[in-house]
């Protein structure tokens, strides 16, 4: 039976669809501005120098992320924690914050006398390569806790109380059962904090700045030709980083259906 579209539904519709249209055409000039430059791209030492280094900084970043961000998580969701709420804004207020604030924060910090005292055991951030994980870790820390915090809210504690009774520790029911029944989610939020790594700048640039062939990343490249005057090159970066968002994106949208698909068959038995 023939329904009949309300106004309602038809201006949703209309504006949905000028927005795609919007953006696909916003997309569409970077990708074909740049497709001819992609060649000369790929042969460029410094093209090749800032995706090798987006890509090992954001994988470094990310790994980083989970490594502080499940426990903090865990600790949010599991644990009768002093001053939750408290603790619980400072870890999230990162997300409502600008990342040239989160870089200026860290400038200061490692500007200070403890960032010295770092600095004379090898630990130097600022200008440096290091400084690019640091700056990619404060911006994606509160996006990782959250969905583990998430994550862990939405999972049913009698599983772990069950192993509980049976005598299995906490540390054994994190590993068997919590973090198994989060796999997804953790995939996931992998993904996506690492896309997220990989095109982060702003903080970036307050804390390392932009030094050819040494601090540039796929996003400063766009960034160091543009200033240049080199479009054409610009838009060949953009497109790599597009590309390699893209996939991301894909990646996580395939593990969410499968997920979904899994849970909907639990359901059925």
């Amino acid at each position: 039976m023939n329904q009949k579209i309300s106004l309602f539904d038809g201006a949703s519709l209309l504006i949905a669809f000028l927005t795609v249209l919007f953006l696909t055409a916003s997309i569409g000039t970077i990708v074909i501005g740049g497709m001819p430059f992609l060649p000369a791209a790929f042969r460029s030492e410094e093209v090749l120098f800032s995706i090798r280094l987006s890509l090992v900084t954001s994988t470094l970043s990310t790994l980083l992320c989970f490594a502080v961000g499940i426990p903090c998580a865990y600790a949010l969701a599991r644990c009768r924690m002093p001053l939750r709420n408290l603790c619980r804004l400072v870890l999230e207020l990162p997300l409502s914050l600008p990342y040239l604030v989160l870089g200026l924060c860290l400038l200061m910090m490692f500007s200070s006398d403890a960032g010295r005292f770092l600095k004379e055991f090898g630990i130097r951030v600022i200008f440096e390569p290091a400084g690019i994980v640091m700056a990619q870790w404060i911006v994606n820390i509160p996006f990782v806790i959250r969905l583990m915090r998430t994550a862990l809210e939405e999972l049913d504690e009698r599983l772990e109380f069950i192993a509980g009774t049976l005598g299995a520790s906490r540390w054994q029911r994190f590993l068997t059962i919590t973090l198994p029944l989060c796999r997804n989610s953790i995939l996931m939020a992998a993904i996506l904090t690492w896309s997220r790594a990989i095109g982060e700048f702003g903080a970036t640039l307050m804390l390392v700045g932009v030094t050819r062939m040494k601090t540039e990343t796929l996003p400063a490249s766009i960034y160091l030709n543009i200033s240049t005057g080199d479009n054409g090159m610009a838009m060949a970066s953009a497109i790599l980083l597009l590309a390699i968002s893209g996939t991301a994106l894909l990646l996580s949208a395939l593990l969410q259906r499968r997920a979904a698909s899994r849970m909907e068959g639990i359901s059925w038995r």
